[in-house]
C-alpha cells in the first residue's frame, strides 16, 4: 500500500533503543509479541509488511536496492568502527527512506552496496513507526525450538518461501550513538533480526532452502527482471 503523501514528515529518534524490543499486534499477528508470548500456530504473515499511512515520510534519498547476482549481496561485511560512525549516521536517513518506500520492514547495508555491518528495521507495531538501528549485530543465544515463517526480501522482490529458523534469539548490537544493547525476540522480530544479520554475512533467505527450491526462485526472479526490462526498452526508445 502507498503511504499517505500528506503524512507529517517527522521521524522518530534512531539513536535510542528504548522500547524497540516490542513487536506488538500488527495485522494478522494479533497476540504475537517480540518476547514473553507463545508463538501462535498456523501460517504467519509475510516478512515484507504492508506499509500504511502511518509510515513516516522519507528524510533521505531513495537508494537503489541490489539484486542477485550482485557480488555485494554475497560479501561478508566489515564491522563498523567508531571512525565509520559519521558515514553510518549519514546513510541512516537514506536507508530508512529506501526501506519505507519499498515497502519493507528491514534493510541491510549490503543491499544498497555498503560493505559495513549495520541494518535498519521497523516492524510498525500498532501501525506506529518504531525505527531500530542495528550496528554490528550478532546473535548471542538461540532457542532449541524452531519456527517456520514465510519470508521474502527486498533484494528478491516478489519471491517468497517458508524458512525455518530458531524461534527465539538474543542479539547484541550498537545503536546510532554506538551504545551497546542486548535484546531478546521471538515471532516476527526474531525472524527479521536473523534475516538482516544473514545479509551482513552474505547470506540470503533462499540459502536456507533446498538447492532445487532456491534455484527455482532465483530463475523466476531473473525471468521477471528480463521481462520487465523488455517492457521498459520500447518506452525508452520512444522517449
Amino acid at each position: 500500500m502507498m503511504r499517505d503523501p500528506a503524512w507529517h514528515p517527522s521521524f522518530p529518534d534512531v539513536g535510542s533503543a528504548a522500547g524497540r524490543c516490542k513487536s506488538s499486534r500488527t495485522g494478522n499477528e494479533a497476540g504475537e509479541r517480540s518476547r514473553g508470548t507463545k508463538i501462535e500456530p498456523g501460517r504467519p504473515p509475510r516478512y515484507i509488511a504492508h506499509m500504511t499511512s502511518a509510515t513516516p515520510a522519507p528524510l533521505g534519498a531513495k537508494l537503489p536496492i541490489l539484486m542477485p547476482p550482485h557480488p555485494s549481496l554475497r560479501a561478508r561485511t566489515r564491522r563498523v568502527a567508531p571512525s565509520d560512525m559519521d558515514q553510518v549516521r549519514a546513510l541512516l536517513p537514506d536507508m530508512f527512506a529506501t526501506m519505507y518506500a519499498a515497502p519493507g520492514i528491514g534493510l541491510a547495508a549490503p543491499q544498497v552496496g555498503v560493505g559495513l555491518r549495520f541494518a535498519v528495521i521497523d516492524l510498525m507495531p500498532d501501525e506506529t513507526p518504531a525505527p531500530m538501528v542495528l550496528i554490528n549485530p550478532e546473535v548471542i543465544r538461540v532457542s532449541e525450538d524452531w519456527a517456520v515463517r514465510e519470508e521474502g526480501c527486498l533484494s528478491l522482490p516478489g519471491q517468497y518461501a517458508d524458512v525455518t529458523r530458531p524461534a527465539r534469539v538474543a542479539v547484541r548490537y550498537q545503536d546510532a550513538d554506538f551504545a551497546t544493547h542486548e535484546i531478546e525476540a521471538e515471532g516476527l522480530l526474531a525472524a527479521c533480526l536473523q534475516h538482516e544479520i544473514d545479509h551482513l554475512d552474505g547470506v540470503l533467505f533462499v540459502d536456507h532452502l533446498s538447492a532445487l527450491k532456491r534455484n527455482m526462485l532465483l530463475r523466476k526472479l531473473a525471468k521477471e527482471r528480463k521481462q520487465m526490462a523488455a517492457q521498459i526498452a520500447p518506452q525508452t526508445a520512444q522517449g
